[in-house]
């Protein structure tokens, strides 16, 4: 199996879909104000703390993290962001502009937590992809 031709493939599909569920998806509405969220850990351990169904949880915040794991994937399509620094300049900058859009549409809150979690995400992707580049180099072709 060729990983790389898989993941180009992949990718732009996966991508559009996490956009969807980032403004539209799981129950999101449309707040009434702009919200933000800036003071890092505090609105993740507040969410934890306040909520009562431990599957809410780790579907938000696993989930932060979990679902971005393919971005670490990245340099396969884009040498320039092969290693970590370039992609985790690029991403960051990404994700920015997505939590901003998601502040200017009140489609959901500007949350540093969210792109610190994202970003780990992210990261664990690029481990997980440099692991799988010299354990089976048959594999990434």
């Amino acid at each position: 199996m060729m990983l790389k031709k898989f993941y180009k493939f992949i990718i732009l599909p996966y991508t559009i879909f996490l956009l969807y569920l980032m403004f539209f998806g799981m129950g999101r509405f449309q707040y009434n104000e702009n919200v933000i969220r800036i003071e890092p850990l505090f609105s993740t351990l507040s969410y934890i703390e306040n909520t009562i169904r431990w599957w809410d949880i780790i579907r938000v915040v696993l989930g932060n993290v979990v679902m971005f794991i393919p971005f670490g994937f990245l340099g396969w399509v884009f040498p320039q962001v092969k290693d970590l620094k370039n992609t985790v300049i690029a991403f960051v900058s990404a994700i920015v502009i997505v939590e901003a859009l998601q502040y200017f549409s009140r489609l959901g809150i500007f949350e540093v937590d969210d792109i610190i979690l994202n970003t780990f995400g992210v990261y664990l992707g690029w481990q997980i992809c440099r692991f799988i580049e010299l354990r089976f180099k048959s594999l990434v072709v």
